[in-house]
């Protein structure tokens, strides 16, 4: 099951991450996937292990996995 939506030339994608637990841990997480090319805005929340990405296509998700792990945490894959 995909969390995709594609909405006026954008794409929605929620990603599961394991490991954040604060308002750092978003921060980190939010900040490297903001780095993808392509990517208009990136919303962590550690609580639910959410992260909510638009982009102008679809993502890679071994790009997004690289993403994650250079900021710490695991990508489990999406909602």
């Amino acid at each position: 099951m995909t969390a995709q939506t594609d909405t006026q030339g954008s794409v929605t994608t929620v990603y599961k991450v394991t490991g954040m637990s604060c308002g750092h841990c978003e921060g980190s997480v939010s900040s490297e996937i903001s780095e993808i090319p392509g990517v208009s805005s990136v919303k962590a929340v550690a609580s639910s292990g959410e992260v909510t990405v638009v982009s102008a296509a679809p993502l890679d998700e071994a790009a997004v996995r690289a993403a994650v792990d250079e900021a710490g945490f695991e990508l489990v894959g999406t909602v």
